[in-house]
């Protein structure tokens, strides 16, 4: 834990046993950072030190990241075998992930699918368009569904089918339905507290949902997060 790391809030915790332990994330939080720098990383690796008493350093495997304006699911892996386990559930796409977007507009049909070559800009954070034949191009693809109307767009749910850089806001913002908040990629309306700095911003899109096998009882494992405070003015449907 750095200095300026605050403590892990256990009602943040969604899942904790030896082998696992799945949080939900709050924005905008690094999922990992170098030392001194506020990080979930470090904060996990706080928490288990102290519930644990354990003496020594603390083993945290980090099969995959969100975002740092991004809420929601994920998952840390308490030893090597169970990270190297559940790495291979993420490598082989068995693993399913669901996104909450607030994007901007009304989106139709109200079910289907995108599909989009994109290219990650080399030694930055940002994703562009790209050509099939092209160098570093990758294919996109995700599914949705309309969830509900909200004030000036729509709730949408998102499952990725590929993992690719940003590609939830690109392929949103590209059909001109760019997520509350995500100005990178489109212009679009401001969303939730305000901020002075652009690091400190946070964007309409949650990892709602994790299902994934846990890696050592071999059953299905279901995380589910609910939504930060700030997505209130939505007006989502109860149970949110």
């Amino acid at each position: 834990m750095t200095p300026t790391d605050p403590p892990l809030d256990p009602a943040r915790i969604l899942f904790e046993d030896h082998h696992l332990l799945i949080v939900n994330k709050p924005a905008p939080l690094l999922t990992q950072a170098p030392p001194n720098v506020p990080n979930l990383e470090s904060m996990v690796k706080a928490y288990i030190k102290e519930k644990y008493a354990k003496p020594g350093g603390v083993y945290l495997g980090v099969p995959h990241r969100l975002d740092r304006p991004v809420s929601g699911v994920i998952c840390f892996a308490r030893n090597t075998k169970a990270a190297q386990r559940v790495h291979e559930q993420f490598q082989e796409r068995t693993v399913r992930k669901v996104y909450w977007a607030a994007v901007v507009g009304e989106v139709t049909p109200e079910t289907g699918r995108w599909e989009d070559w994109i290219r990650k800009v080399p030694d930055e954070s940002r994703t562009v368009r790209a050509k099939p034949n092209e160098p570093g191009a990758k294919l996109a693809t995700l599914e949705y569904r309309v969830l509900q109307p909200i004030p000036g767009g729509t709730l949408i749910e998102f499952q990725p089918l590929s993992g690719r850089m940003h590609q939830l806001r690109v392929q949103s913002a590209w059909r001109g339905h760019p997520v509350f908040g995500d100005t990178a990629y489109a212009e679009s309306p401001p969303f939730g507290p305000a901020a002075e700095l652009p690091r400190d911003r946070v964007i309409a899109l949650h990892a709602r949902r994790l299902e994934l096998i846990h890696p050592f009882k071999k059953e299905p494992l279901v995380a589910e997060a609910t939504v930060p405070d700030y997505w209130a003015p939505l007006g989502l449907d109860s149970g949110s």
